[in-house]
């Protein structure tokens, strides 16, 4: 988690180099991400020079969540509990709102907190099969 001040193409391209070094290891790195115009290969291509944007790109294999099924969507869960148990007051300053965000973010990964989905694979087909119907015409 990082705490920035604005959402912009560069600190997404920044914020993923940084993603990318965490995981040196791995030779592909799947990030399940929303459809903000942020959120994109291109993001690369205009803050860093071909080189570095073109291995940034490998590195990453992208999957957007649904437009019209956000309830698919783990991070808004996630996003919402953040804002419910960490954000539910005025924080003044950057350095506290970083420190109170990375606080929780520790809390939340040592409780091992896991979503349970009240939602099943065939639940899901039914209620999305328009959607599947108009991606196979």
């Amino acid at each position: 988690m990082e705490v920035r001040k604005r959402r912009t193409k560069m600190d997404y391209a920044q914020f993923m180099e940084k993603v990318s070094g965490m995981f040196a290891e791995a030779e592909e790195i799947r990030v399940v991400q929303d459809n903000l115009n942020t959120h994109t290969y291109g993001s690369f291509y205009e803050n860093f020079d071909a080189e570095k944007a073109r291995i940034l790109k490998n590195r990453f294999e992208f999957h957007y969540t649904p437009k019209k099924a956000s309830w698919l969507n783990m991070a808004e869960i996630e996003l919402s509990a953040l804002t419910r148990q960490c954000l539910d007051r005025r924080i003044g300053d950057m350095e506290t709102l970083e420190s109170e965000t990375k606080a929780w973010e520790q809390k939340r990964n040592e409780q091992k907190i896991m979503i349970q989905w009240r939602s099943t694979t065939n639940n899901a087909r039914e209620k999305l099969k328009r959607h599947y119907e108009a991606v196979r015409n």
